[in-house]
């Protein structure tokens, strides 16, 4: 058995088939918010001030991204910020519940990995609950290893794990 502070081996190649993955992605736009703020809502479990997202996606456009269906409508999204030198942060990734099991997590992952690479980042760090075993899980195959304890880190009281990967 695999503790989840373990790190994986590196992740597989997922197929993603055309007639279950009809998605693209985009960088974030205003016209966004509400769908992420639903999907933030309902995956994550917390509610920000809509004018946060588009705060943040000035920062680095290329670190939002968002996977939007054929209306464009966003079925999943990850922030990423970065706000310690050389290092890249999740702040926020989410994909719908109807949108999951065909690649868009992977996909959003992937793509937002091979953005920090390009920007010459050594290290991604993201925070996730200890409750999330599905997500720890998914973070564990593209080696993030537990890094932290953050107790009582989310606006329910629970607590957080921090997770980091370094970028070769």
């Amino acid at each position: 058995m695999r503790c989840i502070a373990d790190t994986a081996p590196s992740p597989r190649a997922v197929p993603l088939p055309e007639d279950r993955l009809a998605v693209t992605l985009r960088g974030f736009r205003p016209s966004d918010v509400p769908f992420i703020a639903a999907i933030v809502a309902d995956s994550l479990h917390e509610h920000y001030d809509p004018g946060l997202y588009p705060s943040l996606s000035g920062e680095w456009p290329e670190g939002f991204l968002v996977a939007a269906n054929p209306d464009e409508v966003p079925v999943g999204f990850l922030l990423g910020v970065s706000q310690v030198e050389r290092e890249a942060r999740v702040l926020m990734f989410a994909v719908d519940r109807q949108h999951r099991e065909v690649g868009v997590g992977h996909l959003l992952m992937r793509t937002f990995l091979d953005r920090c690479r390009d920007r010459g980042y050594r290290r991604v760090t993201l925070e996730v609950r200890v409750s999330n075993a599905t997500a720890i899980r998914f973070y564990a195959r593209y080696q993030y290893s537990v890094i932290d304890l953050l107790k009582g880190y989310y606006s329910d009281g629970e607590n957080g794990y921090q997770m980091a990967r370094p970028l070769p």
